[in-house]
């Protein structure tokens, strides 16, 4: 079967997408079958491309583990500003669809969203093989909808113009009509398409997972990461992702500021990743003299184990609106494969995949005080920090294993 995916993100990049896709079209190359990846020149989040990478006008193909990456230009754009960061949307739209009118017809043409417009990519590329080759059978449209967009944007703000938010809803429309088949990577997605229109039988649910041979051969060393960032006899309380809009962090900021007025000088709030307000909460953490927080910025995939073993506690927070209880964050999954009990501020799905893994405890969204109070509970009790970590653990293994999701997601596309 021959496979093209198209996805705006993709390794060496170390997002929630680009980890999916690679581990996806790398054991399905496995399986035998042909999968080409159109994205762009690696350059998440701050819209610089990684050494060893260009941004070219003529793409640039190579073989990455068997699979074919072909990497079109895009208008690169940090991951900050809603103008600039949909110029680049549009760009890879434009570029990778150009691309594909180059390209002989696949079995399957996979389009994942968000980003949208990448979704749109898919959409036009099934019109050009329906209108260029009317004698050929045409590929099976799957279109991947891991975020519900424009509204994720809107519930955060980002975007308040509202005939342009019209606009982009009835493409959103558009998309999930032109798809064959919608996979979604929650069942709070699929209820959210269904009250959409999207008919139940034209859905199906593939989740995000662990990679159990690297689990289990994985026995990483804390002491130097503890050691870089000054975290030696500290207890750790780590998010680790994208510091944006949606991720609600400044109650970090005021649960350090709690703490310090606390006498918990023994506690530390790690913050891994970068994103749209990264810089800002950095700043006023130092102007508000949080010594308590610690910033690392972007760090890359493989260090990901390593800040995983030096975490006491992995924090996964967004924004308290109803559109996120609908949302998955994927580092549930690697926090609880790397036995680290979680402190989740989800509410809806994630919450409660997180207590039925019996790998953590909740709070309620944006409240420093249940934060506060969860991290030290958790602090006090280290022999049930570590039977959370084993149950966490046993519980991904048994239901979210990578190789089998992969395996999930052919029979969806072979069907």
């Amino acid at each position: 079967m021959k496979v093209l995916f198209l996805c705006h993100y993709y390794p060496p990049e170390g997002n929630a997408p680009a980890t999916r896709v690679g581990a996806l079209a790398r054991r399905w190359v496995e399986a035998g079958h042909e999968v080409t990846v159109i994205t762009c020149a690696p350059n998440v989040p701050d819209g610089v491309v990684y050494p060893g990478y260009a941004n070219r006008l003529l793409p640039q193909t190579s073989v990455v583990d068997g699979v074919k990456v072909v990497r079109v230009w895009s208008l690169l754009a940090p991951n900050k500003g809603t103008g600039r960061r949909i110029a680049n949307y549009v760009s890879y739209m434009v570029t990778a669809t150009l691309k594909v009118l180059t390209m002989g017809r696949p079995d399957v043409l996979i389009a994942t969203s968000p980003q949208f417009f990448c979704g749109w990519a898919g959409v036009l590329s099934k019109w050009w093989f329906r209108l260029s080759r009317p004698w050929t059978r045409k590929p099976k449209f799957i279109l991947e909808i891991r975020d519900i967009w424009p509204e994720s944007i809107g519930a955060v703000g980002a975007l308040g113009n509202p005939l342009v938010m019209k606009l982009l809803e009835w493409m959103e429309l558009r998309m999930y009509a032109a798809a064959n088949h919608v996979v979604t990577v929650g069942n709070g997605y699929k209820l959210r398409l269904l009250e959409r229109g999207v008919p139940e039988e034209k859905m199906s649910i593939v989740m995000n997972g662990v990679d159990r041979d690297l689990l289990e051969a994985s026995t990483p060393d804390p002491a130097p990461v503890r050691k870089e960032w000054g975290l030696k006899d500290k207890f750790v309380c780590a998010y680790i992702g994208t510091i944006g809009m949606a991720s609600g962090l400044d109650v970090y900021l005021r649960a350090a500021k709690r703490l310090k007025e606390m006498g918990e000088d023994d506690v530390v709030l790690l913050a891994v990743g970068d994103g749209a307000v990264r810089e800002d909460l950095q700043q006023a953490a130092a102007e508000q003299g949080l010594d308590n927080v610690v910033f690392t910025g972007r760090r890359p995939k493989e260090e990901m184990p390593q800040l995983l073993a030096a975490t006491d506690v992995c924090f996964v927070h967004l924004r308290k609106t109803p559109l996120f209880e609908t949302v998955m964050p994927s580092k549930i999954f690697e926090a609880l494969g790397m036995r680290r009990p979680i402190l989740i501020g989800v509410d809806g799905e994630a919450r409660n995949l997180v207590e039925a893994s019996g790998g953590g405890v909740s709070m309620e969204p944006e409240d420093e005080v249940q934060m506060v109070e969860r991290i030290l509970e958790l602090k006090r009790d280290p022999e049930r920090r570590a039977a959370m970590g084993e149950a966490g653990r046993e519980y991904v293994l048994k239901n979210f294993d990578r190789d089998q999701l992969a395996r999930d997601y052919l029979e969806v596309l072979k069907s």
